[in-house]
């Protein structure tokens, strides 16, 4: 394929491939047109829409356009009407010079789809210039003895118009010795000869002169003028005679200057000067005098300009031997020029489409052409672009090629592509061009935000202070510009018990969370909630997390002391018969705390004693026992004074007060001790009254125990773990008090305890133990075994 171009890598599929567009994108259509030269910029050439059968508005909605394959626009075209019209003023010499027709092609580029329309321009030649002849002046030697009919060669006028508008003929102006005769030379360029109609007399007429006239065929036609002097020599009747008629030798263009080219040879019989030979150019043009040089008297032909096989491919002259007489001979040399690969391929872009959005399918990004002015092998040319990117290479008409997506592109995978599109030739050494573009891939909204975390995690202290900064989410999006600009927000809560909207906020710019109010640790413990994450893009897309935050609990509560009771009222005394033996369970202090974890372990001390050494309380359930054998010395009524503290820091604590009574035994009736002896007579009285009292409490006792039970057993089903005694009035509420969580047993208990109103003494009384929830660890074990201490008590009151 001559100055053509294959797309690598495959070139079975580069001839698949032209079928396949030939059909789609080829040239549909070929139009012809013909303009004079030298017509002025903007003159109409034709109307392309009429030539090729297409409509206006194709030419426009499809964005038609004249292409070439040099860089110079000669032509334009409105695609309001389809005319074609000049872009600049056409001058066919300079275009073509002596090629006949002068024809210049271009293409019109059409797109969506791509098509490629083959103009072709033939510039016609008009008569703008003059024969010219290289000499003014010729001077002819011609010997007398020369014969009628002799021929005498002339220099040849020079015209650069072509076709009927070239030299057509020659005339001299009027003699008795001779007339014109016209010739063709190799180049097909008429020369003329001057023929000897008359003898020559040296002694009569030594020199002759005359007006040598060249006519060109234009319409009117144009001419040019030579002086021609004749001297008239004496005899000489020996013409040389050259060893070749024709010479034929190649020469590379890429030769020095310098370089011998061929040499010529010829002899002359005659002696003396009309022996002596001396070679010149004859009927040569412009380009041969200024490329080669004759030596002219050894005949060498040298090169003293450089070659270039693509500029002229081979040179045909005249050489002409003229001996000393003014005789001559002649022989044709041809020169013939091979080409050598000097010229690097060419890459004209047409059309180039950047950025090219993301996800789209298939799309033209390039359209190119390319070309190689040397010859055979050294003008084909290999096209490539790197394998390792998301492009092809599609060939199209002639040289043309375009540059497509292979696939849609991913910004977020890649945002820009710097191709490099490779033309080699097959010639030796190869020669290649580079065309280095960049494509960038503009952005589409296609990545939801993302949040760091599935889910966060924040830990707030309780009573905090309000607008507390409490952490921050965060979300990244993968696209750019306005499409990753990301705002946060609460979504609405799915657990509308939570006054979502008054706990926190979020900074739409960056997602930071703050705490509105203040929390507390005892009303609300964790709560969670999502936060959504949207883009600007449109249309938007978001993504949420999930926010948890835990409330971290502090010491702000003190223990409370649910029994005894520190309402104010009357104390609740405690019976201990003096028979008790020492670690006698005298009663136990029940005390919670508001508080969680350390901050809610609880610990009890007894701070004041009436008699110091009678009595303890175990420090982590606060049982009150007997410390040793109670006496008769002992007095009958003790009060004690119990601490209880919290593990928190600063700890908190509270104190809560007993008092104690010693009997000699349970049915003994309990009065508050006389503040002075009574005389014996009243104390006797006052025995049987208490004696009276005593048995009839203790009557009214147990049969509301019986009572108790009975309600109880029937209850059970509804109130579980809630037991309630019927109180008709008293200071404290008739409900049940659970301990759960916080108390301070080593084992588990639900206690019911009734809570007897109408008397001045209102006596607090553990009745028993309803329903254990955990097994005691073994006889002996007591619980300060279990650090933790977690108790559940039920209480009625």
């Amino acid at each position: 394929m001559e100055n053509g171009g294959v797309c690598t890598p495959q070139i079975r599929q580069v001839l698949l491939l032209f079928v396949l567009l030939g059909m789609s994108q080829a040239v549909s259509a070929t139009g012809s047109f013909s303009v004079a030269e030298e017509m002025q910029s903007g003159s109409f050439v034709g109307n392309l829409a009429n030539d090729l059968g297409l409509k206006v508005r194709e030419l426009s909605s499809r964005g038609a356009q004249v292409v070439s394959k040099d860089k110079k626009q000669s032509l334009q075209l409105d695609i309001n009407n389809g005319d074609l019209l000049l872009s600049e003023t056409l001058d066919r010499e300079e275009l073509c010079g002596s090629t006949e027709p002068c024809v210049l092609y271009f293409q019109v580029l059409m797109k969506n789809p791509t098509q490629f329309l083959q103009i072709e321009l033939q510039v016609r030649d008009i008569n703008d210039h003059s024969p010219v002849f290289l000499e003014k002046e010729m001077l002819l030697e011609i010997p007398e003895n020369s014969p009628v009919g002799a021929v005498f060669l002339l220099e040849s006028a020079k015209d650069l118009d072509v076709g009927i508008n070239a030299v057509k003929s020659y005339t001299i102006s009027p003699n008795s010795h001779f007339h014109i005769k016209m010739r063709v030379n190799p180049d097909n360029r008429k020369y003329p000869e001057l023929v000897l109609d008359k003898a020559l007399d040296y002694e009569e007429q030594s020199e002759l002169s005359f007006i040598l006239t060249a006519l060109d065929g234009g319409s009117p036609p144009r001419s040019g003028t030579a002086l021609v002097r004749v001297e008239v020599v004496d005899v000489n009747d020996n013409t040389p005679e050259f060893e070749q008629a024709f010479y034929e030798v190649e020469i590379l263009e890429n030769s020095i200057l310098g370089s011998l080219v061929v040499t010529v040879s010829a002899w002359d019989l005659d002696s003396g000067t009309n022996g002596e030979l001396s070679y010149t150019f004859s009927h040569a043009s412009e380009d041969i005098h200024k490329t080669f040089e004759i030596h002219q008297k050894s005949g060498e032909i040298t090169l003293t300009a450089p070659l270039d096989f693509e500029s002229i491919e081979s040179y045909s002259m005249i050489i002409q031997a003229t001996d000393g007489g003014g005789l001559f001979g002649k022989s044709t040399v041809r020169i013939q020029v091979m080409d050598v690969n000097d010229n690097a391929p060419e890459i004209t872009v047409s059309s180039l489409t950047s950025p090219i959005p993301e996800n789209t399918p298939e799309t033209v990004v390039m359209v190119f052409s390319i070309q190689d002015i040397d010859s055979g092998e050294n003008g084909r040319i290999v096209c490539s672009i790197p394998e390792d990117l998301p492009f092809v290479l599609k060939s199209s008409i002639e040289n043309y090629y375009t540059l497509e997506t292979e696939r849609p592109l991913d910004r977020e995978s890649r945002a820009e592509y710097n191709i490099t599109i490779t033309a080699t030739d097959l010639g030796t050494p190869r020669l290649k061009t580079e065309y280095n573009i960049t494509v960038r891939v503009s952005d589409v909204n296609d990545n939801a935000p993302a949040f760091t975390q599935t889910s966060y995690t924040l830990f707030v202290p309780e009573n905090n202070s309000p607008a507390l900064h409490i952490g921050s989410v965060s979300a990244t999006d993968r696209d750019s510009g306005t499409n990753a600009q990301v705002t946060y927000s609460l979504l609405p809560p799915q657990d509308t018990h939570v006054p979502l909207a008054s706990l926190v906020s979020i900074n739409a710019d960056n997602g930071h969370l703050f705490a509105l109010r203040s929390l507390d640790y005892e009303a609300l413990q964790a709560f969670e909630f999502r936060v959504g994450a949207t883009d600007r893009g449109s249309p938007a897309l978001s993504g949420e997390a999930l926010v948890r935050v835990l409330v971290l609990d502090a010491n702000d509560n003190s223990p409370f002391v649910l029994y005894p009771l520190q309402n104010g009222s009357a104390p609740c005394t405690e019976l201990v018969p003096r028979a008790a033996e020492p670690g006698y369970l005298v009663t136990k202090v029940v005390a919670v705390d508001g508080d969680s974890g350390q901050n809610a372990w609880l610990s009890f001390q007894l701070l004041k004693a009436t008699e110091p050494g009678l009595f303890g309380v175990w420090a982590h359930n606060g049982e009150v026992r007997t410390a040793r054998l109670l006496s008769e010395r002992d007095a009958a009524k003790h009060r004690l004074v119990v601490l209880v503290k919290d593990n928190g820091k600063p700890p908190r604590s509270a104190t809560a007060t007993l008092h104690v009574l010693l009997v000699d035994g349970f049915s003994q009736p309990y009065l508050p001790l006389p503040e002075a002896a009574p005389a014996p007579a009243q104390a006797d009285s006052l025995t049987v009254y208490l004696v009276v009292a005593l048995a009839s409490v203790s009557s009214l006792f147990l049969f509301s125990v019986l009572l108790f039970v009975v309600v109880r057993l029937c209850r059970r089903s509804r109130a579980a773990s809630v037991g309630r005694c019927s109180v008709p009035e008293g200071p404290f509420p008739g409900h049940l008090v659970d301990v759960s969580g916080t108390g301070t047993l080593s084992q588990s208990y639900q206690y019911e305890v009734c809570l007897a109103g109408g008397s001045g003494t209102t006596e607090f009384r553990f009745l028993k133990p309803v329903i254990p929830h955990m097994q005691a660890k073994g006889p002996g074990k007591n619980s300060e075994e279990n650090p933790t201490f977690r108790n559940s008590f039920e209480f009625n009151f």
